[in-house]
């Protein structure tokens, strides 16, 4: 499972001052740390690839760092700077704190990652590897064996979950007894794009902070810093649904096979004369559920060609296209809404079907 683009190219420096276009989201975390009043628990709610995850560790750097709250040292003339209010992002924590690109994990003791397969099967005392979502396994090696224990560094203890709607149901209740009763200085951070998958019991006890899609201006800047070209970056930032995870894909022309495959597929369901189709197309959107917003997207890009070539040629089915078209990009707009994955395709495909 690859990792949010955002957060693999981020600098080891305070991650939160690398977060684009999510004022609201940042405006409560800032008063968080000011006020010290962190929330136990957060559910960071919003696409893949808005910044979510970079806001995430971010706000576990700022928790470990050694000088935030502390004492700054001497400003000008000798008066006192007054403590960050964010990480320092230069101190050893904080470095430490930022996953590696190739563990995806945080190197720092008391920061703790918790996704599907990202461990192996010995690591987390399973007799098979982790691939259909998140087992107790994780949970009790990795949340239970250390949340009542003090941070190894004394400044706080952060878990961090990828994907929490991924949380089978014994490791959502195993983890709920610790939400009810956290230790001292534990702090969770659950990120999720569908939080509707989430026991309320879990929802109930954590605070939401919402993470919107990116304006398309946003993306396009951030895809060429990672190296796309500027006119390329520029079309998949419009098709991208505001996330900068799928306008790489979009950008990306090794997925353009798959992405081919699957407007393929939807206009061959669009077509048929049973729901058959539909529905396996459906189905299949949620084990793809990473690029199926580059999916839809090119699906929209295809249905809108496609109404623009008949409109020229004074074809009747142009308005059935366009219309169609606009379902797609409603789908998207679904997705970012974190709507369930195999839902948002079903509705979609029977909407069109209907023109």
């Amino acid at each position: 499972m690859t990792g949010s683009v955002t957060l693999r190219k981020a600098m080891a420096s305070d991650l939160l001052s690398q977060v684009r276009a999510q004022e609201t989201a940042l405006r409560t975390i800032d008063w968080a740390l000011e006020s010290g009043r962190v929330h136990h628990a957060y559910l960071f709610v919003g696409p893949d690839g808005v910044g979510k995850e970079l806001a995430a560790f971010g706000l576990a750097q700022a928790l470990v760092c050694e000088r935030r709250g502390g004492d700054a040292g001497p400003g000008l003339f000798g008066a006192a700077e007054k403590p960050p209010v964010r990480a320092c992002g230069t101190g050893s924590a904080c470095s430490r704190a930022v996953p590696r690109e190739d563990t995806r994990r945080s190197h720092h003791p008391d920061v703790v990652v918790l996704e599907r397969g990202l461990y192996t099967a010995q690591q987390i005392g399973r007799t098979t590897e982790e691939k259909q979502d998140i087992s107790i396994h994780q949970v009790r090696t990795l949340v239970l064996a250390r949340a009542a224990f003090a941070p190894h560094e004394g400044r706080a203890k952060v878990f961090i979950i990828r994907r929490a709607e991924e949380l089978n149901l014994s490791a959502a209740n195993a983890l709920l007894k610790t939400l009810e009763e956290p230790g001292a200085k534990t702090h969770f951070i659950l990120l999720s794009s569908q939080p509707e998958a989430l026991l309320p019991t879990i929802l109930s006890r954590t605070q939401r902070v919402r993470f919107a899609p990116l304006p398309d201006d946003v993306v396009t800047d951030l895809l060429i810093a990672q190296g796309v070209e500027p006119a390329r970056a520029k079309d998949a930032a419009r098709l991208a649904g505001g996330s900068v995870d799928a306008g790489m894909l979009l950008a990306d022309p090794d997925e353009s096979e798959t992405r081919e495959r699957f407007v393929e597929s939807a206009f061959a369901a669009t077509a048929s004369p049973t729901i058959e189709q539909v529905l396996a197309l459906a189905e299949s959107a949620k084990k793809d559920k990473d690029q199926l917003p580059s999916n839809i997207a090119a699906l929209a890009s295809a249905l809108a060609t496609r109404a623009a070539e008949a409109a020229r040629a004074g074809r009747p089915d142009a308005e059935a296209l366009a219309i169609r078209g606009r379902f797609a990009l409603t789908a998207l707009e679904h997705l970012a809404g974190n709507g369930a994955a195999q839902l948002v395709v079903e509705a979609m495909l029977t909407r069109m079907r209907a023109v």
